[in-house]
């Protein structure tokens, strides 16, 4: 499965987000993986599977991304830090949402992805 992992740049996603979903068997895309260049999101959503949004931090950027997908008709897992708060606007979005913490990220993906 070709997952792309969207997220804002507010919090150290290359430890907290891209390394807990490296052990999972699935052909992820991280965008800012080694780079900070911008990252031809639109493009290249059309050939993924799923994406996973990480939605804890409010991020115009990642809102695009969100819009693209829901208008390719891509599945969407929305994940968030729990105790954070996420953005109203959300809520009318198709779309899977999980609370997740640090320790139990992996599992609550591995649940929906498998």
């Amino acid at each position: 499965m070709k997952i792309y992992v969207g997220h804002s740049r507010k919090f150290n996603f290359k430890e907290e987000l891209y390394e807990p979903l490296k052990k999972l068997d699935h052909d992820f895309t991280f965008p800012h993986k080694n780079s900070d260049e911008p990252f031809n999101s639109n493009e290249f959503l059309k050939t993924c599977d799923l994406m996973i949004a990480e939605v804890s931090f409010p991020s115009t950027g990642l809102g695009i991304e969100i819009g693209w997908a829901d208008l390719l008709n891509i599945p969407i897992i929305f994940i968030h830090k729990k105790g954070s708060k996420i953005s109203g606007s959300l809520k009318v979005m198709k779309g899977k949402f999980i609370e997740y913490t640090t320790e139990d990220l992996i599992e609550k993906i591995k649940k929906e992805i498998n």
